[in-house]
């Protein structure tokens, strides 16, 4: 399936760079949105500085699109006004305008930590009830209760990505299970932008292949990608990734840590 016209929000971030670059000679045409100034780099790449909390910004800046991939928010635990006002509003009007649109369908960036409090023994999909690890987590379930809304509702067609530790390479030891390549993470992204139109909704995990991985890769009838690489070839250079991990332990890590989240509360 051709990509046709596909927004990018967050385009300047950690993810939206590399996806940027990989779609650019995919897309018809890119439309790239983000609070911080960009600058087109191809032919076919509409830059444009949105600020998600503007509802008619992102409606004027979203037409015309034929597909839409929203990673733009607060990326990390904050206060809860704060992650409600980018994470939650900022994705309503993403997929308000994507309504009015009539645009074909909306990926949305969600995240491995709205279930960070689930056992690390315990392997997770999909349909588990949500157990978020902090505010960010909770921000997210919220995300992908929007886009359940809208699809069922409305009729788009919304798939959500709980996205894993996206990096170069793994450099910790939770990263074992949790990590998400850059090339696995286009893969999936791709993947979601051209799953069939008959896919209403759907919620997988973002993950690459790694061998001591926490969630259930996705069914092929709901999400066709196989991620390639496994964090396990990486395991030598991170230390202490020979000490057994604690099955009971939140798969979150640190971010299941009360201090994690207590800095963000109001005192």
């Amino acid at each position: 399936m051709k990509l046709g016209t596909v927004a990018i929000t967050g385009a300047a971030g950690n993810i939206g760079s590399v996806v940027r670059e990989a779609l650019r000679r995919e897309a018809a045409r890119l439309i790239l949105l983000d609070r911080a100034p960009l600058r087109p780099e191809a032919e076919n790449e509409d830059v444009r500085t949105v600020d998600l909390s503007d509802a008619t910004a992102v409606e004027s800046a979203l037409a015309g699109a034929d597909r839409v991939l929203h990673l733009g928010g607060v990326p990390d635990e904050a206060p809860l006004r704060d992650l409600l006002e980018v994470n939650v509003l900022g994705t309503h009007h993403v997929l308000e305008a994507a309504r009015r649109a009539g645009i074909e369908r909306v990926v949305l960036a969600s995240s491995n930590r709205v279930t960070g409090f689930y056992a690390a023994g315990h392997h997770t999909g999909p349909h588990e009830p949500v157990r978020p690890d902090g505010l960010y987590g909770v921000s997210k379930v919220a995300v992908e209760a929007l886009g359940q809304l809208y699809a069922d509702k409305f009729g788009l067609s919304v798939i959500c990505l709980r996205i894993g530790s996206f990096e170069h390479r793994p450099t910790g030891r939770r990263h074992l299970a949790t990590w998400l390549s850059p090339r696995d993470a286009i893969g999936y992204i791709r993947a979601a932008l051209t799953a069939p139109p008959s896919t209403r909704f759907a919620t997988v995990y973002a993950v690459s292949a790694n061998t001591r991985r926490f969630w259930e890769l996705p069914d092929p009838t709901v999400l066709a990608y196989t991620p390639i690489d496994d964090a396990e070839l990486h395991a030598r250079d991170i230390p202490g990734t020979d000490l057994p991990t604690d099955p009971a332990a939140p798969q979150a890590g640190p971010y299941a840590l009360p201090e994690f989240t207590l800095k963000h509360l109001r005192r």
